[in-house]
């Protein structure tokens, strides 16, 4: 008899992930130089594609033609570039379905980042000056920054808060307060689709005019408000939901389980919270997403980051909450909701 042959082991796999930052900054680049907005009206050769986004003709080719390599663009018959189907809903500045907001987070922020993640394993200390957590006070006094940073957290919590107004029982409840909540995308949401629910944003007072502006475009200001104020200072408002989306992550465990706290004296009885994150799968074996967002924030806060549902379900416990469990939401982001 002869022995079974085994293949050896190659390294396609090893190789694709070490290199794939080149196809993670191509597709950043055009973001950065609206490839996909010049797009939104048709086809275009890639001259013209070219003088609208400002690429030097020399790299022109190479570059569309990745982008079409990587799905990120067609290319027709008669040699015209046009959007996918993803890029043109999702990557088109002037549609409200615009994602491309967290991607320009990437481009100031958090590619440049990564390049010392190396330092931040070796030191355990944050790499960035614009750390999301230390300096939100420089961060909001610079308008343009300001700006920027709120505009990603509405394209990130848009996807959330659209699923969230359909599959929570909003009918049982009247009021909510989004804890860190920005512009008050989420409560803009479900008040649009519930229009029992009143309440709003609890967040840094520099973030009032912003909030006042999202939400009389939708014609909420007479249900939704702005609740100034600083969590490690003042008392949460009370709601019958309160909802703390992409927040405990950036705080190391003392200050999670603080919040975790003071939201449970702020509920009333049989009152909700709602923590929602990327969440590492309970055997931290699989979400590779939600363990590189941790990473993240070592690179970006002091002491932050990410947590599976176990431990979340647990620490919500340990504040007093009756009940917990953990749901999927999006792709990348789960639910944990707790009972008072």
């Amino acid at each position: 008899m002869t022995s079974a042959i085994h293949e050896a082991p190659k390294p396609n796999r090893i190789l694709e992930v070490g290199q794939a930052f080149r196809a993670s900054k191509a597709l950043l680049s055009a973001v950065e130089l609206g490839v996909f907005t010049a797009l939104s009206g048709g086809p275009l050769g890639a001259d013209v594609l070219g003088k609208r986004a400002g690429i030097h003709e020399r790299g022109a080719r190479d570059f569309l033609d990745a982008l079409v390599a990587l799905g990120m663009l067609g290319r027709q018959d008669d040699g015209r570039y046009a959007n996918s189907d993803e890029t043109d809903l999702y990557l088109d500045r002037n549609k409200p379905t615009y994602v491309g907001g967290v991607l320009e987070s990437a481009i100031t922020r958090t590619y440049m980042v990564w390049g010392s993640l190396t330092a931040a394993l070796r030191t355990g200390e944050p790499q960035s000056d614009l750390s999301m957590v230390s300096n939100f006070g420089e961060l909001y006094a610079d308008a343009t920054l300001r700006e920027a940073f709120v505009a990603t957290m509405t394209a990130r919590t848009l996807p959330v808060a659209k699923l969230l107004a359909g599959r929570f029982p909003w009918a049982k409840h009247r009021s909510l307060i989004d804890v860190g909540g920005a512009q008050g995308c989420l409560p803009a949401e479900i008040a649009r689709a519930h229009p029992h629910i009143t309440g709003g944003v609890f967040d840094l007072p520099q973030l009032e005019p912003l909030f006042d502006r999202y939400v009389q475009a939708r014609d909420l200001s007479h249900r939704l408000q702005f609740h100034p104020g600083d969590f490690f200072r003042d008392p949460l408002p009370n709601a019958d939901v309160l909802i703390i989306g992409r927040v405990l992550h950036n705080w190391d465990l003392k200050t999670k389980k603080m919040l975790l706290e003071n939201a449970h004296h702020a509920l009333p009885p049989d009152g909700t919270l709602i923590v929602y994150e990327r969440l590492i799968d309970d055997e931290r074996r699989v979400n590779a997403d939600g363990l590189l967002s941790s990473l993240q924030m070592l690179l970006a806060s002091p002491g932050g980051f990410d947590f599976t549902g176990a431990d979340c379900v647990g620490w919500m416990r340990e504040a007093g909450f009756r009940e917990a469990r953990v749901e999927p939401l999006t792709a990348d982001q789960s639910m944990v909701v707790g009972t008072k």
